[in-house]
């Protein structure tokens, strides 16, 4: 089923009565009275831009590649509104220092490597100025990170254990040459922030005829040679821009610069964030799950053999190759997906359907939108246009994404 702009926002209404599952990090966190904040929120705006900058620099770290990073996100993001949350409890205390000392923190554990988060943590430590209030927002914002990192003792980060070995064969994913791993196969297996690991339905059978129009479809469009009455032009830019579209932070960093130009206080700014990359956490650790333990094949390994899926509605056409370069990782589900669809829910929930967002990538001049249905409805098919998934995988990743969205919503209110 194609999706399209409205079919985004009415499923995501209708998702909202999802019934809701906590994970243990929901349940072990306490609740913290609210109290309301005078302190705007740039603080917060500053250190989402230090993290995107940290975990993502150009050009990526090959040891930190992009759903890796998308769980150190939702750490930092996530300890920065609890510590901004127990500063205004506790009163008398700098919520910006607060969230500053415990993004520091939190990236200092995840990414020993970074030079510069000293330097950032005293340039909003000036900007604060000395005093009572920023020295005790600094104790907060260095428990709220203890306290953090504490609870994610034995989770599963980088479990060295845990590897892909499924055997090749019709419908099933092989590791691209070279390789004999997917990457990051632990973080199927990382313990989620708030939502449990659920079971999905799973691709389609291969003697069914939606695979074989699942199939068909990316055939014909995802081609690096596919020509323009299969593909148009403007498919094509699409697919180009948001496989250069880093889908852990493009959101966020649009985001980041639509609320420099609408501010608010401190304890919403990082409440945003705080859901976005939380629902993007438990979304990525959920669809890692699925690519490594179901495993199922891309399109060019369908496409081009050596295996028949002996549907007879498929073509097999060697030498077919995608538009966009395969990640090395199955199709189901889809990690693009993942990081997507879960963050324009939250926006859509939050800030609003009608939310004017800019969305930028290394490939191509950045794109404005008028409503989040828009971003999500190029990204969800740019990625049949690119060749890299079929619609199945699309479909039951966006919608994962928006429950996971709800009930992260519930959880942390």
């Amino acid at each position: 089923m194609m999706l399209t702009r409205r079919s985004v926002t009415v499923g995501s209404a209708a998702l909202a009565t999802s019934a809701l599952v906590l994970g243990p990090e929901a349940l072990a966190a306490p609740r913290r009275r609210r109290k309301t904040s005078a302190e705007g929120g740039q603080a917060v705006l500053d250190w989402q831009q230090i993290t995107y900058r940290t975990v993502y620099p150009t050009p990526l770290r090959p040891t930190i590649p992009i759903p890796v990073g998308v769980p150190i996100l939702g750490f930092v993001s996530l300890t920065m509104y609890r510590a901004a949350q127990r500063s205004a409890h506790l009163g008398a205390s700098s919520e910006s220092a607060a969230v500053a000392r415990a993004a520091h923190d939190v990236l200092a554990h995840y990414v020993p490597e970074a030079t510069t988060l000293d330097a950032d943590l005293q340039a909003t430590y000036a900007a604060i100025g000395p005093g009572h209030a920023r020295n005790k927002g600094d104790r907060i914002g260095a428990e709220a990170a203890r306290d953090f990192l504490a609870s994610r003792a034995g989770d599963g980060w980088r479990n060295p254990d845990i590897h892909y070995t499924k055997t090749a064969g019709p419908g099933v994913w092989w590791p691209n040459t070279g390789q004999t791993d997917m990457v990051a196969a632990w973080l199927g297996s990382l313990r989620p922030l708030f939502v449990p690991l659920e079971p999905q339905s799973g691709p389609y059978p291969l003697t069914s005829t939606a695979w074989a129009a699942d199939c068909e479809e990316v055939r014909r469009v995802g081609s690096s040679t596919s020509t323009l009455d299969q593909r148009t032009a403007a498919q094509t830019a699409t697919a180009l821009f948001y496989n250069g579209s880093n889908a852990g932070m493009a959101l966020g960093d649009a985001v980041v610069r639509y609320l420099a130009g609408h501010p608010q206080g401190i304890l919403e700014t990082a409440r945003i964030f705080a859901l976005m990359h939380s629902a993007a956490t438990d979304t990525i650790i959920c669809a890692w799950q699925q690519k490594r333990d179901v495993g199922f094949w891309r399109p060019f390994q369908a496409i081009t053999g050596p295996y028949d899926d002996g549907n007879p509605g498929t073509t097999q056409q060697p030498g077919w190759a995608p538009l966009v370069p395969n990640p090395n990782y199955s199709d189901y589900l889809s990690g693009h997906g993942a990081g997507t669809s879960p963050q324009a829910e939250v926006v859509r929930r939050v800030l609003g359907e009608a939310t004017p967002l800019q969305m930028r990538s290394s490939v191509g001049a950045p794109r404005s939108y008028t409503h989040v249905s828009e971003i999500e409805f190029e990204a969800f098919n740019a990625r049949i246009w690119g060749g890299l998934h079929y619609r199945k995988a699309m479909a039951d990743t966006y919608d994962m994404g928006h429950r996971t969205a709800g009930r992260v919503i519930a959880a942390l209110d």
